[in-house]
């Protein structure tokens, strides 16, 4: 039995989740969020939780049963608490600000990078080196967070570029000049 995908998802106050045939919405304080399961997971909402339960032993329906309910757990976290995703700029003339709702970005090209936010996704600045990325939708939050993050990847030499807020940057040596 799968460790994940054999715990109940647990339906907070507040949070009502609806399963119309293949059809699952969260609704919650911060918004709707709506996917498609899969046919052959069996999920049940019940009371105050969520049950996924799968029809065999099979390899596909034992990595489907925990996916599925990690995707229930990931939409009822994000309509009552929400994700967020930081990043952090460094090197020299790297900057980045706040034009309205588009974050503009300095990161050593000859032009400013603009991102306009997906709709559900917004950013927000702590000074200019620093960048939050939240939405209700976890998926959504860290695949835009990719998309900053790749318009100029931490390189090992300097350490400049952008990255996430926890990540290590394995550094190099450079050359050196000993004959």
């Amino acid at each position: 039995m799968s460790r994940i995908g054999k715990l109940p998802v647990p339906i907070p106050k507040g949070v009502q989740c609806t399963l119309d045939g293949l059809h699952f919405t969260v609704k919650g304080p911060k918004g709707t969020l709506e996917r498609e399961l899969h046919p052959e997971m069996k999920v049940t909402v019940a009371d105050d939780e969520v049950t996924v339960v799968r029809p065999s032993d099979s390899p596909k329906h034992r990595s489907l049963h925990g996916l599925t309910r990690a995707l229930i757990n990931n939409m009822v976290v994000g309509v009552t608490e929400g994700f967020e995703r930081s990043l952090q700029i460094e090197g020299v003339g790297y900057r980045a600000s706040l034009q309205g709702k588009t974050l503009n970005l300095a990161v050593g090209y000859s032009h400013p990078v603009t991102v306009e936010p997906p709709e559900g996704i917004t950013f927000t600045m702590e000074g200019t080196q620093s960048i939050k990325v939240s939405g209700i939708d976890k998926q959504q939050v860290g695949q835009t967070a990719a998309n900053i993050r790749a318009w100029r990847k931490p390189e090992p030499y300097k350490g400049k570029g952008i990255r996430y807020a926890d990540e290590y940057v394995r550094r190099k040596v450079g050359k050196s000049g000993a004959k």
